[in-house]
């Protein structure tokens, strides 16, 4: 058996790490958030792999390849080439589907084309043709999204008891553009003062939907102290404003409210299958490709398998599929479609699809870095996952797991322990060797765990006094749902992937709770900025609610990026950073100078750095070498300007606190008091060991989204309030799940109520109430298969979760 040896990394946190472990193994690395464990699977042996392979790549074809750079270690010897794949949270576009991920739509255009049956007379089509993201196969009402996106009267116009002065058009903009429309329509010659209802249908229908953009004179009614001459303005119809500021506005608050006034309907010509109707019109099966592709996965099998092709092209073509599909079937995935968008996919059934097809390839004798591949995964799917990673062992290959799952690091060869902390408390490696030697190793948050109890908190029991009920719930998999969720307690929605959690929680309920609160909820996750507008669908539609009256307030958080830039980071995100400028502005040099508190941004121009405007780094072009990014040779990355810098506190320049960890920035920053709250409560939810001016794009989902719930703690508490997480603990080791538990057991103490997807069964054997969906996944699921205490919900019968929770119990 070979090892691979890694001698002096010192990649971000690492400190001179040597290590080594064997070759064509599963090989676990572990250890606390921000202990070093990416920092040594991907930063460094992975980096390493690749800069080996490029260096026997042209010069000119590197600069088309995404490098990681040449990492900082001593030496790597006994190193195969290396495939990475990591979560990849950022989801492709709505085009994209489980069809072009695993590569099945393209077999399935092939054999349409191939071994279709063509209508009589009808000439054969190209591959191209089944495709509805190709000029040839897309439907041409919908250009192949299967869905328009329109407005309607109703979406415009609300409340029609309101005059047009009134604002009944909600969808015109509040400010002096929509009092122009207004005087325009006056000046036409429509009566602004009539109740809408009261229009004729045909005026109605120009107002709000006309092509014409007549332009006319306005004489706008005079206002007491301002004097408004005439102006030639130019007439635009609701529709068109709506969609032409959706299509073309770069603010997403503004497309967010605009989405409010679209309805999306099936296209009418494709009846939302996406291709043109010569495409539609091939068989195979007695199937079009469209109704071929929503078919589920095992489904699709069945039907290919009753016919069973003897000779020609699909001889060939259909056992790959169904290699293909099998594959998928064996790993829990059967109930997902080859026209299912990616988008709607969580992270672990996408990181599935991936390993799927890295298994098809063939591939030998290669190292695989996954980057926590069990991420996202109820227990019952993690058992699949195992047998998928066994079988690309088997095949020849190496394993390399940065992991935190208890089930995964038990089956693991070897376990590499990162830490013993976080941060600059990290970078060591505790333990490398078989997984049952960590249980000697003294100061291992990862052998408390493995080997001791896994009690995360021992939160009293509160008993539900307070329900919130839904009834009427269809989407998705969920099919006329009744459910109740107990306010003032702590509750774990589970179930296996795909049973419909994310859509009760973080669509219906959340819409729900989000159209009676709208005046006062509170978005800690982005917005969303793709352009797919099906999931925008209000999921609250045809839902009845009970009881949304007992809540003041809707926060929810997820693990979307804090932001999409380097310059967003966690002090401008959580607000402290306002604190700290204000600190400097104060002091008497800058007060002596006349700087303010803006002088000391790294955003705006005065105070920064001109040469690289803020950034702290240059991009550095090359000749047929990919381009590069080097500290700006002027600030030398500190990011601001020499005049800026000569201002200290404390001995410290602004540029010097943006480099402090939160627990160093919580001594120095003190009796600050709008900076130490933020600090404290960061600390609180375990993320003490980040810099201050981390960018956002370095930040893992998980510490995205505890900045996101930091942000919220340092409010003052306003009412009673509803916490919506979507897996909360998703890529969190069991030392930080405890901390983090923590933190929402405190909110729910405080008279507020918790409510997590989650598939930890620490946190779910800990909560007051359990919802499990199910009992299987797509059409095998959507339905609420047990509810109540944990304890109650393990002795469930045909709940998937049941054996797992009972056996977490009985660790607690």
């Amino acid at each position: 058996m070979g090892f691979v040896r890694v001698r002096g990394a010192r990649e971000h946190n690492l400190r001179g790490v040597d290590v080594e472990f064997p070759r064509d193994e599963l090989v676990v690395v572990t250890g606390v958030s921000g202990s070093g464990k990416s920092s040594l699977a991907f930063g460094t042996v992975y980096a390493e792999a690749q800069r080996r392979y490029l260096e026997s790549v042209s010069p000119y074809a590197r600069r088309l390849l995404n490098q990681v750079g040449a990492p900082k270690v001593d030496e790597i010897t006994g190193l195969p080439p290396a495939v990475a794949l990591g979560q990849q949270r950022a989801v492709p576009g709505s085009r994209s589907s489980v069809g072009t991920v695993t590569t099945l739509s393209n077999l399935l255009r092939m054999l349409y084309s191939r071994a279709g049956d063509h209508p009589p007379g009808a000439p054969r089509v190209d591959s191209d043709a089944f495709s509805p993201n190709t000029p040839a196969g897309a439907c041409p009402e919908c250009q192949g999204q299967g869905l328009l996106h329109r407005v309607t009267e109703d979406s415009l116009v609300p409340d029609p008891s309101l005059s047009i002065r009134d604002r009944a058009i909600a969808a015109w903009p509040g400010a002096w553009l929509g009092k122009n429309f207004r005087d325009i329509l006056a000046t036409l010659g429509y009566d602004v003062d009539r109740p809408w209802s009261q229009l004729s249908q045909q005026d109605r229908d120009w107002i709000l939907f006309t092509d014409e953009q007549p332009v006319v004179t306005v004489h706008p009614e005079r206002e007491v102290g301002r004097i408004q001459r005439p102006y030639q303005g130019r007439y635009q119809s609701a529709e068109r404003y709506v969609l032409h500021t959706f299509a073309t506005s770069k603010s997403l608050p503004i497309r967010q409210r605009m989405r409010r006034f679209l309805r999306t309907s099936p296209c009418p010509v494709c009846q939302g299958r996406r291709l043109r109707p010569s495409s539609l019109a091939v068989a195979y099966a007695g199937l079009s490709i469209a109704d071929m592709a929503a078919l589920p996965l095992r489904d699709l099998g069945t039907v290919l398998r009753e016919r069973p092709p003897t000779e020609g092209p699909a001889a060939t073509i259909v056992p790959d599929l169904l290699a293909r599909i099998d594959l998928l079937v064996e790993l829990g995935l059967g109930y997902l479609s080859v026209d299912r968008a990616t988008p709607t996919l969580s992270a672990g059934e996408l990181q599935r699809l991936r390993l799927a097809t890295q298994l098809r390839s063939g591939l030998f004798g290669v190292v695989y870095v996954l980057d926590e591949p069990s991420a996202g995964l109820h227990p019952a799917d993690t058992e699949p996952l195992l047998t998928l990673l066994a079988r690309l062992q088997a095949t020849g290959n190496s394993l390399l797991l940065v992991e935190h799952d208890l089930q995964v690091i038990r089956t693991a060869a070897w376990l590499i322990d990162v830490g013993p902390g976080a941060g600059a408390h990290g970078g060591e490696v505790l333990y490398s060797g078989p997984v049952d030697g960590l249980a000697a190793v003294e100061g291992s948050a990862t052998a408390r765990f493995l080997f001791g109890s896994q009690s995360v908190v021992d939160a009293p029991h509160r008993k539900p006094s307070r329900w919130l009920e839904l009834s009427g719930v269809d989407r998705h998999n969920l099919r006329d749902l009744t459910v109740a969720f107990p306010l003032g307690v702590f509750t774990a929605v589970t179930g296996v992937s795909g049973s419909g959690k994310s859509t009760l929680v973080s669509q219906v309920l959340a819409d729900v709770v989000a159209a009676s609160l709208r005046s006062d909820t509170d978005e800690v996750a982005e917005a969303e900025d793709d352009d797919s507008l099906e999931e925008s669908v209000d999921a609250s539609v045809g839902v009845t609610a009970a009881g949304v009256e007992q809540l003041d307030r809707l926060v929810r958080v997820d693990q979307r990026p804090i932001g999409r830039t380097p310059r967003s980071n966690l002090a401008t995100y959580t607000g402290l950073f306002d604190a700290v400028r204000k600190v400097f502005a104060g002091t008497p040099l800058a007060k002596e100078r006349g700087y303010t508190a803006g002088r000391f941004s790294f955003n705006v121009a005065g105070g920064r750095c001109e040469t690289c405007q803020g950034e702290g780094f240059v991009a550095v072009e090359l000749l047929f070498l990919p381009g590069t990014y080097q500290p700006c040779p002027t600030c030398h990355g500190a990011r601001y300007n020499a005049e800026t810098l000569e201002v200290t506190y404390r001995d410290r320049t602004i540029a010097d606190v943006l480099d402090l960890t939160v627990d160093d920035a919580a001594e120095f920053l003190a009796d600050v008091p709008a900076a130490a709250r933020s600090l404290r409560v960061l600390r609180d939810v375990g993320l003490g060991y980040l810099h201050l001016g981390q960018p956002a794009t370095e930040l893992s989902g998980g510490e995205a989204q505890r900045i996101k719930l930091a942000a919220e703690l340092q409010r003052g508490r306003r009412g009673r309030t509803l916490y919506l997480l979507d897996e909360p603990t998703t890529g969190l080791h069991p030392a930080d799940v405890e901390v983090l538990t923590r933190q929402l057991h405190g909110l729910v103490d405080q008279g507020h109520t918790v409510i997590v997807v989650e598939h930890d069964l620490a946190v779910i054997a800990g909560a007051d109430w359990v919802l499990d969906l199910g009992p299987g996944g797509g059409s095998d699921g959507g339905r609420i298969v047990a509810a109540g205490p944990p304890a109650e919900v393990a002795a469930a019968p045909g709940s998937r979760t049941a054996p797992y929770l009972t056996a977490a119990l009985a660790r607690r």
